[in-house]
């Protein structure tokens, strides 16, 4: 082998080698008061005849989206949930169509009455992939903040609204 190709063959090894450690992954973060919360929603939710889809503990850096990409059906009933850092300022989502239109935006601050948590129903118009873009914003703590996202659907009709429909 002739020592230019060699040589290239090594540079371009290296390169491989050096971009693979610049991928971003998402890593999982721990927090009891975070926990806490799921838990308490979880069950809320599966009294209203939601099951969890998928759910995701992640590390977040203040002031930067984390883009969650989601299948949904057309006409099926879904919630979603966005739990934030509870020492954080700011608490956004913002979640976009395929045709990357956005159809829901929230909004919380701080001291608000539920203040870290974001939820919303959402019923899509056509199935598709949509992309669910949380961020939070704290002025102290600006990387290794936690987050947790969750994407239920309603799967069956609670017992108390069967009773109600049969009167």
């Amino acid at each position: 082998m002739k020592p230019y190709l060699i040589l290239f063959v090594f540079s371009l090894c290296c390169a491989f080698s050096a971009s693979s450690q610049n991928v971003i992954r998402v890593q999982e973060c721990k927090s009891d008061v975070i926990k806490s919360q799921v838990d308490s929603l979880k069950s809320l939710y599966a009294k209203d005849g939601f099951t969890v889809l998928k759910e995701a503990s992640i590390t977040m850096e203040s002031e930067y989206e984390m883009p969650v990409v989601v299948p949904l059906q057309q006409n099926g009933w879904y919630q979603f949930v966005f739990i934030g850092e509870p020492t954080s300022r700011l608490y956004e989502v913002r979640m976009y169509d395929w045709s990357e239109k956005q159809v829901v935006f929230q909004q919380k601050r701080w001291g608000d009455v539920d203040g870290n948590i974001i939820s919303y129903s959402y019923q899509p118009k056509a199935t598709g992939f949509h992309m669910m873009k949380p961020v939070q914003v704290n002025k102290k703590k600006k990387k290794d903040l936690c987050g947790y996202v969750m994407l239920l659907k309603r799967t069956q009709v609670p017992a108390q609204q069967q009773s109600q429909n049969t009167r």
